[in-house]
């Protein structure tokens, strides 16, 4: 004998505020419910992973170099003595880092489904 209804298993998802009203106003846009919109977008989108795996030292890197840096301002504000091309090249190689870093985060590694 057939079943009467289908079988479904349902997962809560919170949402703030202004992401759910964005969501509300795509569906609204499809002609089409908040529930069926989310579903086919679930369903049908895919999944970019990134490995991270490799970057952990390079974001402890950062956040040490971070902390360098913050001794560096407070003890030029305290002596009133530091040199702009100091500061220069410090900024510059902060970027590059952060350059690096940020492609390689942004690179797709993978897309296992």
């Amino acid at each position: 004998m057939a079943r009467k209804y289908k079988q479904v298993h349902r997962k809560e998802i919170d949402f703030d505020i202004k992401d759910w009203e964005k969501i509300e106003r795509r569906a609204e846009a499809c002609n089409t419910t908040t529930s069926k919109y989310l579903r086919e977008v679930i369903l049908n989108a895919k999944p970019t992973f990134y490995d991270t795996k490799g970057v952990a030292p390079l974001l402890n890197g950062m956040r040490i170099i971070s902390s360098n840096i913050n001794q560096i301002a407070k003890k030029a504000n305290e002596t009133n003595n530091i040199y702009a091309a100091d500061i220069k090249k410090l900024h510059e190689e902060v970027e590059s880092l952060s350059l690096t870093l940020s492609q390689y985060l942004f690179i797709p590694r993978s897309t296992k489904v």
